[in-house]
């Protein structure tokens, strides 16, 4: 169902919510009219693999997040929020683009291999608009600080695709401190330039997002910051000797043996402590009640990752491969220390985030998100369908391709993993223990017929 504000433009929209919220506060009215014609900066930061329970305020134990914990609190959370697919290829794309990532070729590569087993034969295209040359088509600065992940040097790249500034990892993973992909082979770039420089990734990005927030300019900002943690290979700041270890020995294999629990809390520290970091640096540079930022995950999680009550990880459409934690905090918009039980998806925030800034999407390539922005501002939630496929690849680091789907329709899930069905009950059954399709016999009909009709308008796997 699409969700609007009646006949309402999206400026005079966010103007209104705006208005409201600074009325209510006590703001003068004067106020509230400048808050309207100042459009929003935005960081959007992606964690790589991050499990649903992989904070503290998710419910963590074994180390804590006291940045995320805070930037939650300071304005909604979602219990109900998706990754647009169970890898990370695919959820880039669909952020990237606003839609089902199996709208394009790109988006059945899942995920996309490192450069020496692909090369450029297939990435997100150059013409097809993304949030990034959409915004900056309308006035924005646009920065990606971090892993892109949607193709390779020659034909595909940040840059080709809307990013003015990129500095960050074309693969999957890189090793935090040698900078190197899963075959060895150097990966990290300025724009469109290989790039040699000494630190902890996760420092270093973080660093790069500070100075392109506290960069002098006369435009409204658009960062996306896309750590590479806490994905494998898990090594914390002092693991500099674990990094040394796998010179001449980078493999897939080798790099998910690394590490332990404990430089996974080390790992998830230095992502909590970045984010900190760029919350303060929005706060020193005086945007921070003018920025909106959003916190997501690509997928969910792995070997040491929390999944609370949730079945399956990375690389299933059960919960635990799909279901991320994901907040969003916007000062003079959204209230503080709300929780929505509104199923969202990837894509939704794209959706969102082109609404708020007044971006008109291109309508040669509809999206399929949905603008949040009444659920941002405390209207009531509305009824959602969504859907999942997933084949997968050959890989040591996940489970054996199999052709998967899901649809949630309100709180019944519909699952298939080759020629097995499941129907569930979320409301009643979060954890997909109970398999109710011969109770219901229609329902699970009913959802497969709808992931078949979806199914159809997709790009086909490579065979």
């Amino acid at each position: 169902m699409k969700h609007n504000s009646g006949s309402l433009s999206r400026r005079e929209f966010i103007g209104a919510a705006v208005a409201s919220t600074l009325v209510a506060s006590g703001a003068s009215m004067v106020s509230a009219r400048s808050a309207k014609s100042q459009r929003p900066n935005i960081v959007f930061i992606l964690a790589d693999d991050l499990g649903w329970g992989d904070l503290s305020i998710y419910g963590q134990l074994h180390y804590q997040t006291p940045h995320l914990d805070r930037l939650a609190q300071e304005g909604i959370r979602f219990t109900n929020a998706y990754s647009a697919s169970p890898v990370c290829t695919p959820t880039r794309v669909g952020f990237f683009t606003g839609r089902y990532p199996g709208r394009l070729p790109v988006g059945v590569n899942e995920p996309l291999g490192n450069v020496k087993q692909i090369g450029d034969s297939v990435g997100l295209p150059p013409e097809h608009p993304t949030i990034a040359s959409l915004l900056k088509a309308n006035g924005y600065d646009t920065a990606l600080i971090g892993k892109w992940h949607c193709g390779y040097l020659p034909k595909y790249s940040p840059i080709k695709s809307g990013f003015d500034t990129f500095f960050g990892n074309f693969s999957g993973a890189i090793d935090y401190f040698r900078h190197v992909d899963a075959d060895g082979a150097p990966d990290l770039w300025e724009a469109e330039v290989p790039i040699e420089e000494i630190g902890y990734v996760t420092d270093l990005f973080t660093d790069r997002a500070i100075d392109f927030i506290k960069k002098r300019r006369d435009r409204p900002f658009y960062l996306s910051l896309h750590h590479t943690a806490p994905h494998w290979p898990w090594q914390g700041p002092d693991d500099l000797e674990l990094s040394n270890s796998l010179r001449g020995r980078d493999s897939f294999q080798n790099w998910i043996d690394t590490g332990t629990a404990e430089s996974y809390a080390a790992v998830m520290k230095s992502l909590d402590d970045g984010v900190g970091r760029v919350l303060q640096a929005l706060d020193e540079a005086g945007v921070a009640d003018n920025t909106i930022v959003i916190f997501a995950s690509d997928n969910g999680g792995e070997k040491f990752s929390n999944f609370g009550s949730f079945r399956s990880k990375k690389g299933s459409v059960f919960e635990g491969g799909i279901r991320v934690p994901t907040f969003i905090r916007w000062s003079k918009v959204i209230q503080p220390n709300q929780i929505s039980e509104q199923a969202i998806i990837t894509f939704d925030l794209t959706a969102t985030l082109l609404a708020a800034t007044d971006t008109a999407p291109d309508p040669n390539s509809p999206l399929d998100g949905e603008n949040l922005l009444p659920i941002l501002t405390g209207e009531k939630s509305f009824s959602r369908t969504l859907f999942w496929r997933y084949k997968g690849s050959a890989s040591p680091v996940l489970p054996p391709p199999i052709l998967q789907g899901a649809v949630r329709n309100g709180d019944w899930k519909y699952v298939k993993q080759g020629e097995d069905e499941f129907l569930f009950h979320l409301a009643t059954d979060e954890s997909e223990q109970v398999d109710l399709k011969i109770e219901h016999p229609d329902k699970l009909k009913q959802l497969r017929t709808k992931f078949q009709q979806w199914n159809s308008q997709l790009e086909s796997y490579p065979s």
